[in-house]
């Protein structure tokens, strides 16, 4: 079993930053990425970004490319997803996956195993 739990969201105007933390606990040697997603009241869920446990290699969305930045801390079995140059569309409640295969279609939620609870972003023009 992989545990997840999110921590760093809040309410922001726009342009301000956030850093969004996931802690992960239990069978971590297993995990093969962790991916970052959101979902916005009455939208689908969608991928933020996510990174290869391995090797620290990254992924994007477009929306999240050149303000988002995605790393994680082995040490403290966490990852951070630092936001910079928040938008009000960026409003949304945001979680973190765990995904054991690491398939290279990064962006499927249904592919991811493990999910966190999540976090309010919440940002104000």
């Amino acid at each position: 079993q992989v545990r997840l739990v999110e921590s760093g969201g809040g309410s922001v105007q726009a342009g301000g930053s956030l850093r969004l933390s996931c802690a992960v606990s239990g069978r971590t040697v297993s995990i093969r990425r962790i991916g970052w997603f959101r979902q916005a009241p009455e939208k689908e869920r969608e991928a933020v970004a996510a990174i290869l446990t391995r090797n620290g290699a990254t992924n994007y969305a477009d929306s999240a490319k050149g303000r988002f930045t995605i790393s994680q801390d082995n040490a403290k079995n966490t990852v951070y997803l630092q936001m910079d140059t928040l938008k009000p569309e960026d409003t949304a409640v945001y979680s973190c996956a765990a995904d054991l295969n690491s398939p290279a279609n990064w962006y499927s939620p249904h592919l991811y195993h493990y999910w966190g609870q999540g976090t309010q972003v919440t940002v104000s023009s």
